[in-house]
């Protein structure tokens, strides 16, 4: 697992696994947005799939990032080598572990009862169709700010 820390390549001090990390988190509204659009498009079945696939693949990098920071030393280790100020940056952290968080909860919710639902037969759309499309908007939404505050720590981290 050492080329977790080799350097990265977005060309910033950051190593390899936060690069790739951050990658996949500022691509994931567009990929949700894209698995949206399917339900727009009346592929509900498509809809289903892309949305869990997603859903799954980002608790593995979540992971993935995890173990990495975990394993690089923790959060002392990587505040090293930035200028902003630790009160700063821990607030920023704070934030976005508890949009990110909370997202994940919404998003998860959003999936299991989207699967109750169509367990029971409900055909689509049907009468959690509405309910479903507010708490998708939350989930989005949610993986809109994670997204934007997880590159926000990263530019602090690693470029400033």
């Amino acid at each position: 697992m050492s080329y977790m820390f080799q350097p990265g390549f977005l060309g910033t001090r950051a190593p390899f696994f936060m690069d790739f990390v951050t990658l996949i988190v500022a691509f994931l509204p567009l990929l949700v947005g894209v698995a949206i659009s399917f339900a727009r498009h009346r592929k509900y079945g498509l809809h289903s799939t892309v949305q869990t696939l997603i859903f799954i693949v980002s608790v593995v990098v979540v992971g993935y990032f995890e173990y990495g920071v975990r394993l690089g030393g923790g959060y002392e280790a990587f505040v090293q080598g930035t200028h902003v100020s630790h009160n700063y940056l821990l607030a920023v952290l704070i934030l976005h572990i508890l949009i990110s968080v909370i997202t994940l909860g919404i998003w998860a919710s959003t999936l299991v009862s989207a699967r109750r639902s169509s367990a029971r037969g409900g055909l689509l759309p049907g009468p959690d169709s509405e309910s479903h499309k507010k708490a998708g908007i939350r989930s989005f939404i949610g993986i809109a700010l994670t997204s934007l505050t997880g590159i926000w720590l990263y530019l602090l981290l690693f470029v400033f």
